[in-house]
């Protein structure tokens, strides 16, 4: 049963515009004949719209795989409505006295675009110390930190907080600064700092930051070598050490919450809430009209109240609302999941009637990330939930300062055997040390680890049943295959806790894969918004992956992509969740790289699966560009339940629509898929509106 969408509007229309042959359909042809039958008692247009290439993304214009009439090249509003779309002839019969026209010359249109997945409150460009994601060796990144230092004078003992640190390329460590720690503590001998990751997982502090983490009783005890034995053990796979077992700076997930609360989401919504109409307009300088925002915190949504209360939120918005069933716990250590529920639903209840804004998904994490560090010693392995044990590669670094793989770790082996055996015997850092010289690895590495769950099983299980029961549709971020496996177990089984199999679930990213859940994706009519741009090889990011995954010696393409190797095999597989009947959509997921939600990046690697001039990733997985650009509207518009008012351009529906600077079918179709990503936005329309309007180059 499909739910009701608080976006429906009447038509206010008479005649066969209300008819379901309109409504329902999708074909431009269907509505524009209904549209010409009722003409004689239609107003003139508002808007009109002559000589474009409209791709409408109407699903039923691709009946039997094929184009059942030339697409149409005009489209009328009124109304803030669409009520022609077709021929300029028909188009050309609706203008009256005040009808304003354009004559687009050819240009492209789509409808306005859909992003899935995205961080609004974090694509702002505010005055903050950033690194914007360039890769930076360990003396490179200590110099720039200290010059934040210098520029934005925190008072001693004061957090200085660095935004979209590229934790995996660059990073390359020296005598002077063998690990994170040691170059953030050059940078800043008096006050504690924080690198943010720009994936928002991964975390890096300086010592003083360190000694700062808080225990589960609050009392300030430090990160060290003794505190991840016991207070913090459980978070012993999420922080990187050194040879001897101390702290190497690097702190991920949710370890980081105890030197910081706010470590994946440090923004000053303060500051975002003095210029929020920013969000809107840069979502609409890149075509969006509506989007997911991929984890709501209670505090922003002050944000979308203020765009609307000023009439600036020019786009629709879907809320993930997210709650950290860690910090629901009461002091038997129980989750509180009622409280969870009942503040969720009290957003919804907000919202309930609101035309632009709906809050009825929920934020699950289910684990991190899949990228280890192949420069730390011993190398920290990914924390991504696998179905497999991470493999323990020794590296080495080459002349260049890149790690290559030099051989691996047995763990099955006598030595590995007896160095688990021995347990504290090889903590101590003069054994360790000498085991390093008679081996040429770590004692630690012998360990065998899997990754972890963002939550015990049995938390993510009633966690997704709590919500599912209470309506809410579940959005869960999955990287790794044993993640995956456990989204679908706790969707499946809350599904069939009840019946109801109409929530439109969701899961986000799904970097590594096993073929069996891909078919179970299908199966359960699952939304999944994929990343596209994050698609491709790319030699330093993958020696922080693939050599964990699988076997390799050297480094480069041809050591990390080996013909028919699991990970390329596996990853980001976006041709196999649609063939199984899994539904694709996008999500940016910026602020991650990047603050720009590059839409146009992300269609040019869904159907190349590369960088311009590097080769694919698991090039099986290309998908069409008709596919994509599907995945971006319509599939969106379904995803969110706003499909009855935009995703596609249709008679009836908002008139949500972009003008292109080029043909982006043209050139798929001429083979320059590459050439896709420099498509910029001529204009955005938002309920028949324009909102943004590209300046002319000077």
């Amino acid at each position: 049963m499909k739910r009701s969408t608080p976006f429906g509007r009447k038509l206010g229309r008479a005649g066969c515009l209300r008819a379901s042959s309109c409504l329902l359909t999708g074909l431009f042809l269907l509505a524009a004949s209904c549209w010409g039958a009722a003409r004689s008692e239609a107003k003139p247009a508002d808007l009109v719209l002559i000589d474009a290439k409209i791709y409408t993304a109407a699903s039923a214009d691709r009946s039997a795989g094929r184009r059942t009439q030339a697409e149409p090249t005009a489209l009328a509003v009124a109304d803030g409505r669409l009520v022609f779309v077709g021929g300029d002839g028909g188009a050309r019969r609706l203008i009256g006295k005040a009808t304003r026209v354009i004559d687009l010359h050819g240009a492209r249109v789509l409808p306005g675009l859909v992003d899935s997945h995205v961080h609004p409150m974090d694509i702002v460009d505010l005055d903050v110390c950033n690194l914007d994601s360039r890769a930076m060796d360990l003396h490179q990144l200590s110099d720039f930190v200290h010059a934040c230092l210098l520029r934005y004078k925190p008072a001693p003992g004061e957090r200085l907080v660095v935004h979209q640190w590229n934790y995996s390329r660059g990073n390359q460590p020296e005598a002077e600064f063998p690990t994170l720690r040691a170059a953030l503590d050059r940078a800043a001998p008096d006050n504690p700092v924080q690198l943010i990751g720009n994936d928002w997982h991964h975390g890096a502090f300086n010592s003083l930051a360190l000694a700062s983490a808080r225990n589960a009783a609050g009392r300030m005890v430090g990160y060290s070598k003794a505190t991840l034995e016991t207070e913090f053990a459980v978070y012993r796979k999420l922080i990187g050490v050194d040879a001897s077992g101390e702290p190497n700076g690097a702190v991920n997930e949710d370890a980081r919450f105890a030197i910081n609360p706010n470590s994946m989401l440090d923004i000053d919504l303060d500051a975002v809430l003095r210029v929020p109409e920013k969000i809107p307009e840069r979502l609409n300088s890149v075509g969006i009209t509506a989007i997911l925002d991929a984890k709501t915190s209670p505090e922003s949504l002050a944000v979308f109240d203020t765009l609307e209360a000023r009439g600036r939120l020019t786009l629709r918005a879907s809320l993930a609302l997210f709650f950290d069933p860690e910090r629901f716990r009461d002091g038997a250590g129980e989750v509180d999941y009622d409280t969870m529920v009942d503040q969720a639903s009290a957003i919804r209840a907000k919202y309930a009637k609101d035309p632009l804004v709906r809050a009825d998904f929920v934020k699950l994490f289910a684990d991190g990330v899949l990228e280890g560090d192949p420069y730390a010693v011993p190398p920290t392995l990914p924390n991504a939930a696998s179905l497999h044990d991470f493999l323990q590669p020794i590296f080495a670094v080459d002349k260049s300062g890149r790690a290559r793989v030099t051989g691996y770790v047995d763990l099955d082996g006598l030595v590995c055997g007896g160095v688990r055996t021995a347990g504290a015997k090889y903590a101590d850092p003069i054994a360790a040390k000498r085991f390093m010289e008679s081996h040429g690895y770590h004692p630690s590495q012998c360990l065998k680890s899997n990754g972890q769950l963002q939550h015990e099983r049995a938390v993510i299980l009633e966690f997704v049943r709590r919500f599912h029961v209470a309506g809410f549709n579940l959005h869960i971020h999955v990287i790794g295959d044993r993640a995956l496996r456990t989204a679908l177990d706790a969707i499946e089984a809350a599904r069939g806790f009840d019946g109801n199999t109409s929530t439109h679930d969701s899961l986000a990213h799904i970097q590594l894969s096993s073929p069996e859940d891909v078919r179970r994706i299908g199966a359960d009519r699952l939304y999944v918004a994929f990343t596209y741009a994050w698609m491709g090889t790319d030699p330093d990011y993958d020696t922080s992956v693939i050599p964990f995954l699988q076997r390799v010696h050297g480094s480069g393409y041809a050591a990390l992509h080996a013909p028919g190797n699991l990970y390329d095999r596996n990853a980001y597989p976006v041709a196999a969740v649609a063939a199984a009947g899994g539904i694709i959509t996008a999500g940016s997921d910026a602020p991650v790289d990047t603050p720009d939600p590059r839409p146009f990046v992300n269609l040019a690697h869904a159907i190349t699966r590369r960088d311009p001039g590097s080769p694919a990733l698991g090039p099986k997985q290309r998908i069409s560009l008709q596919a994509a650009v599907d995945a971006y509207t319509i599939n969106g518009a379904r995803m969110l339940s706003i499909d009855r008012e935009a995703g596609s351009l249709v008679v009836g529906k908002s008139a949500d629509f972009i003008v292109l600077d080029r043909d982006i079918f043209a050139l798929a179709a001429a083979g320059k898929g590459d050439k896709i990503a420099q498509t910029r936005v001529l204009q955005t329309w938002f309920e028949g509106k324009r909102v943004y309007l590209r300046k002319a180059a000077p």
